[in-house]
Parts: structure tokens; sequence; C-alpha cells
């Protein structure tokens, strides 16, 4: 399978299978011959060998002859000539082992020609034995010679039989694996031809497959791309430079779809910015009026109903029990408490207002998180509720340290309120690619998708517990932007708990408390 393989890759593929080929076919040709060559020398041999061995018998048969005659002379001479005969079938033999064109490398030849040499041998010394001595005039018995030689005659005959035998098995057994060596050169020859066909019809596939069929495809959803139709895909599945420019081209087009859509995005944010940016001043005028206007008659309202409350005391000391003291002394104290209530949302207001930039100092932000934990841990509200802080780091950052923890017990507030009793909200402090991120995870009430493209607009509340404005997470965003951070809200439906995540830099606040330790010194 090719896997990722390149054009210059698959081309090498092709190459080599036709290299690949023509060796097989080359290789079933030279065992061919190889074969035959090495079949046309060792007959060569053998058949020298054979004539030597045919030689040698005859002039075995001629010693037979010569005895016969009972002519010492001419058997001598033709004990001689055998000798001859038996060297220059040595000779042979020698050279075919020499050159190794014997199967068995002479393991049946090399002895017999050892029991030849012994046996001519024997019948020399029994013929030298046989004569009279010189000078001698007692005759010996011939009959007694003539069995020994005639004896020792029939062995060599044996003996040379034999032989001749064994070069004929030669023969006939290089003649049976020359004929298996065609066998398997024709088959081998066939086989390579065959399989030649198939990969010519393979290769032809594979470059329609790997190059005709990718370029058509690449030119028609190109031309299909160019008029415009950006959502349609070029799929190439060649593995290779093709399938590369396809995904390059894929990219691009998926680019420009990402880039029209985070246009439209910016756009949206914008617009959705601006309109924010002008409630804020409005509700900066706003609050600028209500500081004025409002602040006074409510202290006015507090002071009197405190002054009317010590009075209604002092008048009706005597006659607490009186059916009507204990209903005017709780509209007293609701009239002290809505008046109350009404300042601290001026307060809220007035909040907006202050847009200048303040102090700075380098604070713990797991100080600020432990101590917003431990203030709302004697809270009675929250008691039937928990609260996990995980500091995985513990990271100081140059900030006003009274509007981070504005931030962070507003998020901490809002969790818990979020919660039914047994809750779990967990705090987890870390860094992350030079941020500071600290994460609010509980268990609540969730938050659907509606709320979350709201939940930082003011006046905008969803409060499980009908209480507040909105106007602490609108507060907590802007402080989290002049401080050059983010602030970002996740839920995975109603029910599924939420996940607020402030990032604050940590580059630049090590940059500003480097200059601001300047400064101070």
């Amino acid at each position: 399978m090719a896997r990722r393989w390149r054009i210059r890759h698959k081309l090498t593929l092709g190459l080599a299978l036709v290299v690949g080929i023509m060796a097989l076919l080359l290789v079933g040709t030279l065992l061919g011959l190889r074969s035959y060559r090495s079949t046309m020398k060792s007959i060569d041999s053998k058949l020298n060998e054979l004539k030597a061995a045919q030689d040698l018998r005859e002039s075995i048969a001629g010693i037979h002859i010569a005895a016969d005659s009972q002519n010492s002379r001419d058997l001598e001479a033709q004990i001689v000539l055998t000798r001859e005969k038996l060297d220059l079938y040595r000779e042979y033999l020698g050279a075919t082992l020499v050159k190794k064109r014997d199967l068995d490398r002479g393991q049946d030849e090399v002895p017999l020609v050892r029991d030849l040499t012994e046996q001519l041998e024997t019948l020399a010394r029994i013929v030298r034995e046989d004569q009279p001595a010189t000078g001698s005039t007692v005759a010996l018995p011939r009959n007694a010679g003539d069995e020994r030689v005639l004896a020792q005659l029939r062995k060599l005959q044996v003996t040379v039989d034999t032989l001749r035998d064994h070069i004929d098995t030669d023969l006939r057994r290089r003649i049976d694996i020359a004929k298996a060596d065609y066998r398997t050169s024709l088959i081998l020859v066939c086989c390579v031809t065959g399989l030649g066909a198939v990969a010519t019809v393979g290769l032809t596939r594979l470059a329609y497959r790997w190059i005709v069929d990718p370029i058509r495809d690449l030119h028609a959803k190109v031309s299909r791309v160019a008029e415009g139709n950006f959502d349609s895909k070029i799929e190439v599945q060649s593995g290779d430079e093709m399938q590369d420019l396809a995904a390059a081209f894929n990219d691009m087009t998926e680019r420009l779809q990402h880039m029209y859509a985070d246009l439209a995005r910016q756009v949206n944010e914008r617009s959705r910015q601006l309109v924010r940016s002008e409630r804020l001043a409005g509700v900066g005028f706003l609050a600028a009026g209500v500081a004025h206007e409002i602040n006074n008659p409510l202290a006015s309202i507090a002071f009197c109903s405190e002054a009317l409350e010590r009075r209604l005391d002092d008048l009706l000391r005597d006659r607490k029990d009186h059916p009507d003291y204990s209903t005017v002394a709780s509209y007293l104290k609701m009239i002290q408490e809505e008046a109350f209530r009404c300042k601290g949302i001026t307060q809220k207001l007035l909040e907006f207002s202050r847009v200048g930039e303040k102090q700075r100092q380098m604070t713990s932000l797991a100080e600020i998180i432990q101590s917003v934990i431990d203030m709302l841990a004697h809270h009675q509200s929250y008691k039937d509720k928990h609260i996990e802080f995980q500091a995985r780091q513990y990271p100081h950052l140059l900030v006003n340290a009274e509007e981070i923890k504005s931030v962070v017990l507003n998020l901490a507030v809002n969790g818990l309120e979020s919660m039914e009793k047994d809750g779990r909200l967990t705090i987890t402090l870390d860094t992350d690619d030079g941020m500071a991120v600290m994460r609010f995870s509980d268990t609540g009430c969730g938050m659907t998708s509606e709320v979350l493209e709201n939940l930082f607009e003011p006046f905008f509340t969803r409060s499980r517990t009908g209480r507040g404005i909105g106007l602490g997470l609108s507060i907590s965003h802007r402080i989290v932007t002049q401080h050059g951070g983010e602030i970002e809200a996740a839920s995975a439906g109603p029910g599924q708990g939420s996940t607020f995540e402030v990032r604050l830099p940590l580059a630049a606040a090590n940059s500003q408390g480097g200059s601001s330790l300047k400064m101070a010194a």
C-alpha cells in the first residue's frame, strides 16, 4: 500500500518492478545457460574418463590374451601398457576433480583407481615370481602360476567394469540434473513473463490512479472553485504531491471562509462592544446624576427613619405591649434597609463612572483568592456549600488588589448562589502561555446559550435568588479588560454547572512591575 509516497517514489517503484522482472528473466536465462555449460563440461570430462576406462579395460583384456599365450615378455609388456592406460585415466580423473566436474567429488572412482593400482602391482609381482631364476636348470610348475595370474586378472576385470559403471551412472545423473535445471529455467521464464504482463497492466492502472486521475479531479475541482464555489472540496487520496496540492488548496479556501466568518464575527463583536460602551457611558452619566440627586434624599430617608425609630422607642417605652408597636417598628426597619439597599445600588452605579487608572502593586493572586474564601467561609448563607481551592502555580501580578478582589468575590458569590445545598465551587490557579489563569467551576444551575451571549451586558441578570441588578459581571469584565486580560464563561447547559475563566497577562505585569520598582527607587 502506497502510504504517503511521493511521485518520485511511485516512479521508482515502477522502475524497480520493471528492472526486477528483467532481472528475473535474466536470472532464469543465465541459470539455464549455466546449467547447460556445466553439463557440457561434465559430460566432456566424463566421456574422456569413459574412453580412458574403456582403453584400460581393453588393455586388461590384452593381459588376459598374453597370459594365455604363456609368453612372459608379452605379458610384462602388456602389464606396462595397462599401467600407462591406468595413469592416463588417473590424469583425466584428476582434471575432473580439480575442475569440480564430478558430482560425488571422486568418492567412487578414487578408491577403484587405488584398487586397480594395487591389483596391477600384485599381478606384476606374480608374473616376476613365476619366471625361472637366471641360470637355473630346474623349471617351475606353470599351472599354479597361471591360476594366480588368472585370479588377479578377474579382479582387475571386475574392478574396471565397476569403474565404467560408476562413470556411466555419473553421466546419467548429470543429464538428469541438466533436465531438471532446464525445466526450472523454463518454468521461471514462463512465470516471470506472466508476472511481467500482470505488472505491466498493474502499473498502467496505478499510473492512472496515482497521476492521471488526481490531475483530472484537481482540474475539475479547481475550475469550480474558480467559479466562486468555495464549499467545493478537492478530495485526492493519492498520497503524494497531488494530495498535498489539493490539501493546500482546501486549506486556502477554508482560510478564506474562516477569514470571512471571522470578519463577520469581529464586526458583530465590535458592534456589541460599541453598544456596551454606549450603555456604560449612559450608566456613567446616570451614576453621576444619581449620586448627586438621589444619594442625599436616600441619606435623609435613612436618617429620618433611624430618628423616628429612636423617638418611637422613647415615647412608647412604657407601652411596648401596644398592638401597633411591632408593626410600626418593622416598617421603620424596612425603610432603613431599603434605603441602604438603594444606596448600595447607587454605589455600584458610581463605580462605572470611575474609569481612571488606579494605583497598582505587586500582588499574589493566591492570597487574594484565599482571603475571599476565608471571608465567604464565615458567611451564614454559604455554610452548607463547599469551596475548594487548587493552586498549581503562585503568580504575582502588578494589579489593583481591591479591583481583582472584587472580581474574585463576584465570581465566587455568583457560583455559590447558583448552587443548591452541598454544592461545590472549585477555584484553580495556574499559569499558561504567559498568562495567569483563574478558573471558577461550580455545580450549579448552569446557563443557556442566550444567557452566555448576554452575560456581561449591563443590567442583564438571571440570578437564581432574584437578587442583584446585573452589574457585577459587567464591572468584573471592565476591570479584567483594563488589566489587559480576558474573562470567559462556559456552560454545558442548564443544570450542568458553569465555568468562568479569568486570564491576566504575566509579561505585562512583570514589565510594569519593573518600571514601578524603578520609579519607587
